[in-house]
């Protein structure tokens, strides 16, 4: 059975009015075709070790794509480029059987573990698109839009909803072909212009993952995508070797009935978009639901939600003394080419103006994340956008939410770390949490891990970093995070001025209150644009994870009406 849905591209780019295709070079408009294989972006990774700091690298889908001898340029990490496109940094586990580390490749850093097999061989899989056993969709549309410059731009779309999407960039154009590339994979596209068709050809560095013919359309994109499980019930979770515990929910007295009605509204697309809830009840995983093909195994993008991560990993870093304390200035960290932009009122400055989102930068015009992170808006680099933006308030005395000040965060750690900022992250929270299929996402230089949001997590690790805050910083009895940084970042330290409900707000953490049944439920949030939140529960001994996709449709916040409506009351009963 397949499922029939149908989508008007132009709401997702600028208002543009397509047009047929009038001759061989009018190419404007939808272009529609079927990918040859929905496992093309699924790639088994194999890595050999050979004499001295030679490896053999084999990178395949149904075939072999990348097949060559490489050389590490670190005696201590396996550290290799190809092309100066695809980036590996990985180290042996202490146990000798396993490689782990990051691929690279535009601005996703993609952490893989590769398992030793035979020979000194280390395999493991590599997913490009998140999606674990191929995708749910083969249809894919491309649609090309003249500029006033007379080039194309193009923007490629995938059939199935749950890859996150592109972000095309570097536009070229030679005699019948558009050269163009994703920033976020850093995979390239290649359009060859014909008579009557698009020739679509996709590629990893410069050589050819799978390629496709379009034809134009004039009638709107309808794809197709497999049928996806509709079996989600309320019982036990099943047990993995992810660290968590499971427990029926009747062993802590939580209603069935609401969580299953919970379970029909979201078949019923009463509660549209909605990907996952989880709910952990005294550290034990009581419930979970995937939908929309999702499973425990996809991480899915987190936007702000990752915010709370990056506060986190300042606590670590001021654990470590690596950041001396809160107080500590925003300028004593940035580089010497950015000094010139300092002045009375940004060299006051602190640590924790940015964690509290009150450093007084125009978060709202000049140093709003639509305007740095927008090409066509801001030619600089992101930082130099941000420092050059103008002081609307002083430092530490009103609060606007930005993505700018922990933007600046992960441009301090950056600055005082002899090793990569993702390294140190995996290093000090991840690898402890058990935390291993996860991408982290870049800022503008394609080097620094991106504090403002876009880390893609699985729920259930996103739950575990909810439960290691409920928990004062530890995880199955190990402390990873100092009990006093919790406390100190969950604390009500400011109100944010700038949003709807004006929330009390902590270090990168949202306070909120729910009423239910007459009695007012206390909730501190990690939360994100589309709907991605974390519920911590502190009177409940409870955390929830909610992921959604709910991005244009001015639903973002559905996800605090499925706790309130259908999980509070069922802890509750």
């Amino acid at each position: 059975m397949l499922k029939y849905l149908r989508i008007l591209v132009l709401l997702c780019l600028s208002t543009v009015v397509g047009y047929a295709q009038n001759n061989k070079q009018d190419y404007q408009g939808e272009w529609v075709g079927f990918l040859p294989n929905k496992s093309s972006f699924n790639f088994q990774v194999s890595i050999a070790k050979l004499e001295g700091d030679n490896y053999h690298l084999t990178i395949a889908n149904d075939k072999i794509i990348i097949d060559e001898n490489v050389v590490s340029s670190s005696s201590d990490r396996i550290r290799f480029a190809i092309n100066q496109q695809l980036f590996f940094n990985l180290q042996y586990e202490p146990n000798g059987q396993e490689l782990s580390g990051f691929i690279k490749t535009g601005r996703f850093l993609y952490h893989i573990s590769l398992q030793k097999t035979e020979n000194n061989t280390f395999t493991g899989a590599w997913n490009a698109f998140m999606v674990d056993s191929g995708l749910q969709s083969d249809d894919i549309l491309l649609y090309i839009e003249n500029t006033e410059e007379g080039n194309y731009v193009a923007y490629p779309f995938f059939g199935d909803q749950r890859f996150r999407g592109t972000w095309t960039e570097g536009f070229t154009r030679k005699g019948d072909t558009l050269f163009f590339r994703d920033g976020n994979t850093g995979l390239n596209f290649r359009a060859n212009l014909l008579e009557k068709a698009i020739e679509l050809e996709i590629l990893l560095t410069d050589v050819l993952i799978t390629k496709t013919k379009l034809t134009h359309t004039t009638e709107g994109w309808e794809y197709k995508t497999d049928t996806v499980d509709q079996s989600q019930n309320a019982g036990t979770p099943p047990q993995l070797a992810d660290g968590w515990a499971t427990a029926n929910i009747s062993d802590y007295g939580i209603d069935k009935d609401n969580l299953l009605r919970l379970i029909e509204s979201v078949h019923a697309n009463t509660l549209v978009n909605t990907h996952s809830v989880l709910i952990a009840k005294e550290n034990k995983l009581v419930f979970e639901s995937y939908f929309g093909g999702f499973n425990a195994d996809i991480p899915h993008d987190l936007r702000s939600a990752s915010k709370s991560i990056s506060s986190a990993i300042i606590g670590v870093a001021i654990d470590d003394k690596i950041i001396e304390s809160v107080e500590e200035k925003l300028y004593d960290f940035i580089p010497e080419t950015y000094q010139y932009t300092k002045d009375s009122l940004k060299s006051k400055i602190r640590i924790k103006d940015l964690l509290t989102m009150s450093s007084g930068l125009d978060v709202n015009n000049l140093a709003a994340e639509n305007y740095y992170q927008d090409p066509e808006r801001n030619s600089k680099s992101w930082l130099q956008a941000v420092l050059e933006a103008p002081m609307v308030n002083d430092p530490g005395t009103y609060a606007d939410y930005g993505s700018a000040n922990p933007f600046l965060l992960g441009v301090c750690l950056n600055e005082r770390l002899s090793k990569p900022v993702e390294i140190y992250m995996d290093e000090k929270l991840f690898a402890p949490l058990g935390i291993t299929n996860y991408i982290n996402q870049t800022d503008n230089t394609e080097i620094t891990p991106y504090f403002g949001g876009g880390m893609l997590l699985t729920p259930r690790d996103l739950l575990k970093f909810g439960q290691l805050y409920l928990n004062k910083g530890k995880w199955q009895g190990k402390q990873i995070i100092s009990e006093d940084w919790v406390l100190e970042s969950t604390m009500k330290h400011v109100r944010l001025q700038n949003v709807k409900d004006k929330n009390e707000y902590g270090y990168q953490w949202w306070h909120d209150t729910y009423l239910v049944n007459g009695r007012a439920i206390e909730s501190i949030e990690a939360r994100g644009a589309g709907g991605q939140f974390i519920f911590i529960l502190p009177k409940l001994d409870a955390v929830v994870v909610i992921t959604s996709g709910n991005f244009r449709n001015g639903k973002g916040n559905q996800s605090r009406d499925i706790l309130k409506e259908y999980i509070l009351p069922a802890i509750l009963n």
